[in-house]
């Protein structure tokens, strides 16, 4: 009896040692997840301490993802907050009122202040004549012709450094006086060059409304026509008229003919002609003067002394207009001229454009109306360190 109690302890002992040394080298297993009493749930996978550190340093992979995440998406959203913002104060700057100040009326001639949204759909203007808004003023608007003898009287006015002073002028050089002592006054530059910052031609050429295009010849009774008071007979344009004047007949107007016309008149006699000489008393770049736009605007075809053809069509279609440089002499301007008076068909051919287009002239306000519209567009610092030399090369 003994023996086989001694048989059972052994057998206890060694099955307990086997139970020690199994659970030192294979250590149960924890589980993930675990279910009572309900067998029809699938049992969780379950983890050993090695994936256990996996799925802790995954953990804080993606808890420091979120964090990361988070932060950036409180900075999108700060982000969002500032642009909205900006985007607020631009939209407020954008619709508050511009304010222009004309200094000085172009050669004493007063424009409408209420024009520029009707016009050049420039909304927010205000125009004014009132020196005693100067300190508000956005803008200041000096004509060359009128200030130039003026500078050191402008030098002792107190600057705003925000507040742009504007060159304004439509002649051209040869017409033009030179600044003395006012080389560094000026913000910005408003002329009928198209390398101006506000850019102000004599006219335009746009697409024509439905009712524009309905465009009837005017009738005529006169074939070349020149309306002309400024006489120099060292112009070129004056050598030339001398010369066509010997194989075609021009009707001419004006002081220089003995023949004064009215303003009304002036526009009557144009309409009338077939062609019109539309001679620039001076040759620059882009100086394509009212000189061409009124004949394209009457129904009159241009025969032109300026640039050359290719900086006219720029602005104006090509079929609108003869340039002197299409024919070697005057002799063969006046050769075709009387042909497309033979020649309907040749004389209409110069209309083809007004299917699609319509000339319109200038407007005096359109300096100020413009300068309001580059004010708003653009902030950026500007100054004209060499006006003489930018104007007069």
């Amino acid at each position: 009896m003994m023996l086989k109690t001694n048989h059972v302890l052994i057998i206890s002992i060694m099955l307990l040692g086997i139970g020690v040394l199994t659970y030192i080298y294979y250590k149960p297993s924890i589980e993930l997840a675990s279910y009572v009493g309900d067998l029809s749930k699938p049992k969780v996978d379950v983890c050993t301490e090695e994936c256990l550190e996996a799925v802790k340093a995954e953990n804080d992979q993606i808890l420091k993802d979120c964090l990361v995440n988070d932060r950036m998406s409180q900075e999108k959203a700060e982000d969002k907050v500032s642009n909205l913002e900006t985007k607020n104060e631009n939209q407020r700057d954008f619709e508050a009122e511009i304010l222009v100040l004309v200094w000085v009326w172009p050669f004493g001639e007063r424009f409408p202040f209420d024009t520029c949204e009707p016009l050049f759909g420039v909304k927010n203007c205000r125009i004014t004549d009132d020196r005693s808004q100067y300190e508000n003023a956005h803008g200041v608007l000096f004509h060359l012709r009128d200030i130039y003898n003026q500078i050191p009287t402008l030098k002792k006015l107190p600057r705003f450094p925000l507040q742009m002073w504007v060159w304004m002028n439509n002649e051209s050089p040869d017409f033009s006086p030179r600044l003395s002592d006012g080389e560094d006054l000026f913000n910005l530059t408003s002329n009928y060059r198209r390398d101006s910052d506000i850019w102000s031609p004599y006219g335009r050429v746009y697409k024509a409304t439905e009712e524009e295009k309905a465009f009837q010849i005017p009738k005529k009774d006169k074939l070349v026509c020149w309306i002309v008071s400024h006489w120099d007979d060292n112009f070129p344009r004056v050598k030339y008229f001398n010369e066509l004047s010997k194989h075609v007949n021009v009707d001419g107007f004006g002081n220089h003919f003995g023949r004064r016309i009215s303003n009304e008149d002036y526009f009557n006699v144009i309409r009338s002609c077939k062609f019109y000489l539309s001679f620039e008393n001076s040759i620059y770049k882009d100086y394509i003067s009212e000189k061409v736009y009124n004949p394209l605007v009457l129904g009159t075809v241009p025969v032109v002394i300026g640039p050359p053809r290719d900086n006219y069509e720029e602005f104006i279609p090509q079929n609108a207009f003869i340039h002197i440089d299409d024919f070697k002499t005057p002799q063969d301007l006046a050769e075709h001229l009387k042909l497309a008076d033979q020649n309907q068909e040749i004389y209409e051919s110069y209309f083809d454009w007004r299917k699609h287009f319509v000339a319109k002239l200038g407007h005096p306000e359109e300096h100020a109306c413009r300068t309001c519209e580059y004010i708003r567009m653009n902030r950026n610092f500007r100054s004209i360190r060499n006006i003489n030399k930018w104007y007069f090369g």
